[in-house]
């Protein structure tokens, strides 16, 4: 059975609740990151971000907004991270780096400042290293009553 975005973003959703438990808001930013795909939109990461805003609210929004930024980020400061990249890919990652300090500090300045931008490197860490054909992970509906508690109507203090 092939892989598929689903499959994908409970992946990347189990990995940031494994690693920050307490964090439910980074792990719901894993399930939706990628909901500009199935969106159809090309500007995905915005578009998810958009699409999740009122109902998720806007650290999950902004986590999910910035996982392609966090990319360049990461391909342009760390030469093991975009290794395997193009060098003109490449390239125009580090044309961005300067971008992403600072769209990430003054978007982050509304929300809780370096902390926020370190939450959108695991998230963007959680997204590469998940795309496992037939791992198993826990399923959609056991994810509901989290993402129930990380909801604007439902929203739950994190310890971050």
């Amino acid at each position: 059975m092939p892989f598929t975005h689903p499959d994908h973003a409970l992946q990347a959703s189990s990995v940031l609740r494994a690693q920050c438990p307490d964090d439910l808001e980074l792990a719901v930013a894993g399930l939706v990151h990628d909901s500009g795909h199935l969106l159809g939109d090309a500007e995905h990461a915005e578009a998810g971000a958009m699409a999740v805003r009122a109902v998720l609210g806007e650290r999950v929004a902004w986590l999910a907004g910035l996982h392609v930024a966090a990319k360049l980020y990461l391909v342009a400061r760390q030469v093991t991270y975009g290794g395997t990249f193009a060098a003109d890919w490449r390239r125009f990652a580090g044309a961005c780096a300067p971008w992403w300090a600072h769209v990430s500090g003054r978007r982050a300045g509304r929300v809780r400042g370096d902390a926020q931008r370190q939450d959108a490197l695991l998230l963007r860490r959680a997204d590469e290293s998940r795309k496992v054909d037939g791992l198993e992970v826990v399923g959609l509906g056991d994810w509901m009553p989290i993402v129930r508690r990380a909801s604007v109507s439902g929203r739950v203090a994190t310890s971050r």
